[in-house]
């Protein structure tokens, strides 16, 4: 009787040191990670224009966040192991870096909308910094690229380097005349009406012609949030495209010379300014091309990266301890969690570095 009592005593230990404490969600090596910093994410999720998630969708997304900063800390352990946590002078640098195209204003705007403190800022700089030491050391610097690997892709591929009718390198500054909640420039700039979109893209093409950067102009002020951030970027547009596109767009196109930068466009439903980056004539690109080369080496090297950097985190979780105790639960409950997936819990907590 008292060995039995004895092992009761213990399997009711482990009982209750294995349920976590109120409002963590998972514990990765011993590293609590709560359900206040899975939320304060899952609310920059969140379209406030767009209907609110199911539950089933918020759950999903929810989980989704938790495992994302499991591996997150799995990489933030490995970067103090490996002594390649960001020095306080590498975040204040970076920390500058970011705060210089904004004026105090505009930068206490941007901590707003993202829900950010200052110090919050920081520590998610600091983990961007610290992960991203351990991705260049663990994973970047063992990947090469020969020349014969070039010259195997470009074989296999040959016909992918075919061009069969003219191509053009395009960026674009788009200004529309009303608010754009996914609005992703670096100044929070958006033009509201047809006058102050008009108004807005003559200034754009006013210091578009004394000189300022295209790209700098496109990633401050532009209004599409899927080419802002890469300075208006749209990469390489097939001539057939441009026949499918505004009739006043192609005729300005096929108008410009490599380098030269359109005025303002007037369209339906915005106004354009484009560049003409480089124009492609049909016909097969050679190896003996610089720019192909180029290509193929960065579409290499970058399938070698997410190779590597996919196996390199297996390893890293098979290597830690980790419990999650939301999907515990949702399994446990087949789903049924009203309390989880309420969408505008409250909660505190830096949200997750973009570093997978």
């Amino acid at each position: 009787m008292l060995v039995l009592a004895a092992a009761l005593a213990v399997a009711s230990g482990c009982q209750k040191a294995s349920r976590p404490s109120d409002g963590v969600w998972a514990t990765v090596n011993g590293r609590d990670i709560t359900r206040a910093e899975v939320d304060k994410y899952y609310r920059t999720q969140l379209n406030p224009e767009a209907p609110q998630p199911s539950q089933d969708e918020a759950l999903s997304l929810k989980l989704n966040i938790l495992d994302e900063l499991v591996n997150n800390q799995i990489l933030l352990q490995r970067a103090k192991k490996l002594g390649l946590e960001a020095a306080d002078g590498e975040v204040e640098d970076k920390f500058t870096e970011f705060k210089s195209p904004y004026t105090e204003d505009e930068f206490q705007r941007q901590l707003k909308v993202r829900g950010y403190t200052v110090d919050d800022l920081r520590a998610d700089i600091r983990q961007q910094l610290s992960i991203q030491k351990v991705i260049n050391r663990e994973v970047v610097a063992k990947i090469a690229v020969t020349d014969q690997d070039v010259q195997d892709f470009y074989n296999q591929n040959h016909a992918q380097f075919n061009v069969s009718e003219p191509q053009y390198r395009l960026a674009q500054i788009v200004i529309t005349p009303h608010k754009d909640p996914g609005l992703r420039n670096r100044k929070s700039d958006d033009a509201t009406t047809d006058a102050e979109a008009k108004r807005k893209a003559q200034a754009l093409d006013q210091q578009l012609s004394t000189g300022a950067d295209f790209a700098q102009i496109a990633m401050d002020y532009s209004e599409d949030p899927a080419t802002s951030g890469s300075g208006g970027d749209l990469g390489y547009v097939p001539e057939s495209s441009l026949s499918q596109s505004d009739p006043a767009l192609k005729k300005m196109v096929l108008s410009l010379k490599p380098g030269q930068i359109s005025g303002v466009i007037a369209l339906r439903d915005s106004y354009r300014i484009l560049k003409l980056v480089a124009k492609e004539a049909p016909g097969q690109r050679e190896l003996s091309d610089p720019a192909v080369q180029q290509s193929v080496r960065d579409n290499i090297h970058n399938r070698k990266e997410q190779l590597l950097r996919a196996a390199y985190l297996a390893g890293a979780r098979n290597d830690s301890k980790i419990t999650n105790y939301l999907a515990q639960q949702v399994v446990e409950s087949a789903g049924k969690l009203p309390v989880v997936i309420t969408p505008n819990a409250s909660g505190s907590g830096s949200p997750p570095p973009s570093g997978k």
